[in-house]
């Protein structure tokens, strides 16, 4: 992105202003040039905070102030935050990072063709996922495309806004010193910043500030759910709909991950002369180049089991942005009011990310047990009782064995399944719709055979972005096997037109729409002790099931949701989680 004078903008030919779309915010004067792409309108790497590099690392984001008078001419993205280099990392990315910048608060905005300002469109704002570690608003997995044309063709077209946001050391570093200066959770605060730049300028580009969701998956999950827990509800949000996409809340948020990464780093470029704590280690850390402080945080970064998958940069409880432990937020209902949620797991969302090599019960138990390392032994032994290993079938084919499944499965319920039904719970019993999904349809199986040589996984993490995304194509690439059925395509025009009627109407699903049908409130009145229904989607099982009973879809019912749920979600066993 760059930006000229207003006299020079006028020099531009009539030709070039009629092949680039353009948007004018009269009150700054200043005028938006973006690109037309596959139907659509887009605007790359539109600056909404300041750079974070220096004397302002670590601190919370400045907004962008455009010169008056000037064109920002968005052609092309803006800087990535500092991450790891090198390819994406299908299935869960597919775009390469070459480099990156700590000027990188940057979003793009993709829009219908031919917008006004008094159209008011619905606005969706995505916060990408990636471990708080990695990733972009560049991906092609969740590149905008595919999701706008399909609202136009639905009839309920939606506006789509991406961000960037610091991610790692930059983005989650914590100390006392940073704490007493309010600079801890910088990311979660860039995010907050971009979602108030939406609201504050997304009627220039033809949306509605008053009918914005935001949308995550995985740390982008998350990253939703402590928006609608920031500040403990004490402050007006800039939204009213949030989508969690494979988490909403994690383990380890009250433990210590991220302090020990932080003094890793410390330690690696030489910050240690004085106490961990002090500003004198912070100040350093300021003084020090971006390159050395990223290579010094990849070099430090431990990311098996016991050191919580890789999720070790994680949001603090700092007493102003999580006043409070997130269990302790949504316990005493100190959340966002008048939010509608919904809320999705994948059938299979943790068997990526499960070991191999698991074959018996004592390797379930070994497994399970460094995941949640603080919750005693008996609790743990409480929780494998709740899966026998009887209700898991091997896959020879695949040589994954029966306690590989098993496994998954606990895994999977833990950090996937019960965290957002105890968030989703909660908001219901304050009155918000909240709805619950289970994806259960993926076209990533052959792409994880030619890549990684396994099979057997199922309907794994991000397996929903092909078709919430309108994406089928962007998986055809580097030679991958690509095979969709016409299931697949059926399901990316209904579920990316559930994705955007939800942003449109606040409702999943309408008579008379694309859309997933039947698909009511999970919670009827809320409250932990009642049941609750689940919208099994894709497969040859999909529809609303309540998740015991009669009415229950079998699939839904062997799942034993409630019951497991109450164990995960009981306060001892969430006292050990920590979070």
């Amino acid at each position: 992105m760059r930006s000229v004078s207003l006299f020079s903008a006028l020099l531009l030919s009539s030709s070039a202003i009629a092949e680039h779309p353009f948007v004018l915010d009269a009150k700054n004067n200043v005028t938006y040039q973006g690109l037309n792409r596959n139907d659509i309108e887009v605007f790359l790497g539109i600056h909404y905070g300041q750079d974070t590099s220096g004397e302002n690392r670590f601190k919370p984001p400045r907004p962008a102030v455009p010169e008056p008078s000037s064109t920002i001419v968005a052609q092309s993205y803006g800087q990535v935050c500092p991450q790891p280099l090198g390819l994406g990392a299908p299935p869960l990315t597919l775009t390469n990072v070459t480099e990156y910048s700590e000027d990188c608060l940057v979003l793009n905005v993709a829009r219908p063709s031919g917008l006004c300002a008094e159209d008011r469109l619905p606005v969706m704002v995505y916060i990408h996922g990636g471990s708080f570690w990695f990733n972009s608003n560049q991906d092609e997995t969740t590149a905008p495309d595919g999701l706008i044309v399909e609202s136009i063709a639905n009839g309920l077209p939606v506006i789509h806004v991406a961000m960037n946001y610091r991610l790692g050391f930059f983005g989650f570093s914590q100390s006392d010193a940073l704490e007493s200066e309010g600079s801890e959770n910088a990311g979660l605060r860039d995010q907050r910043l971009a979602i108030e730049w939406v609201r504050d300028n997304i009627a220039n580009f033809g949306g509605d500030p008053e009918k914005i969701t935001i949308f995550g998956q995985s740390s982008g999950g998350l990253a939703v759910g402590l928006q609608i827990l920031a500040y403990g509800g004490s402050k007006p949000i800039p939204f009213q709909q949030g989508i969690c996409e494979s988490q909403a809340l994690e383990p380890g948020i009250t433990g210590n991950f991220t302090i020990d990464a932080f003094e890793l780093v410390v330690d690696a470029v030489g910050c240690n002369s004085s106490a961990l704590h002090s500003p004198e280690t912070v100040s350093c850390l300021r003084n020090l180049d971006t390159q050395a402080l990223q290579a010094a945080a990849e070099s430090t970064y431990l990311s098996d089991i016991p050191h919580n998958i890789g999720d070790i940069w994680l949001p603090v409880v700092d007493g102003d942005f999580l006043p409070a432990a997130p269990s302790q937020l949504i316990a005493e209902h100190r959340f966002a009011a008048n939010v509608t949620a919904m809320m999705l797991w994948a059938e299979d969302d943790m068997a990526f990310f499960t070991d191999t090599n698991i074959t018996t019960a004592a390797d379930t138990h070994d497994f399970i047990q460094s995941y949640i390392s603080h919750v005693s032994a008996s609790d743990v032994d409480s929780l494998l009782d709740l899966y026998p290993s009887t209700e898991f079938t091997a896959n020879e084919a695949a040589n994954l064995s029966s306690e590989f499944y098993r496994t998954a499965r606990i895994f999977r319920d833990i950090l996937m399944v019960c965290e957002p039904v105890y968030l989703g719970s909660a908001l219901a019993a304050a009155g918000n719709p909240v709805y619950l999904v289970e994806w259960n349809q993926t076209i990533l199986t052959p792409i994880l055979q030619d890549l990684y040589n396994e099979s057997g996984f199922g309907v794994i993490h991000t397996s929903e972005f092909a078709y919430t995304f309108g994406n089928l194509s962007h998986y055809d690439t580097r030679g991958y096997a690509f095979d969709p059925t016409p299931e697949d395509f059926a399901l990316a025009k209904r579920g990316s037109r559930t994705w955007s009627t939800f942003a449109s109407l606040g409702v999943p699903g309408i008579e008379g729409k694309d859309t997933f049908q039947g698909f009511e409130r999970s919670f009827t009145t809320g409250g932990s002790d009642e049941t609750f229904s689940v919208f099994v989607a894709g497969g040859p099982n999909e529809g609303f099931s309540p998740v015991e009973g009669s009415a229950s879809k079998a699939v839904v019912a062997e799942q034993r949701f409630k019951e497991r749920c109450a164990l995960i979600n009981s306060d001892s066993f969430i006292k050990q989680l920590d979070y």
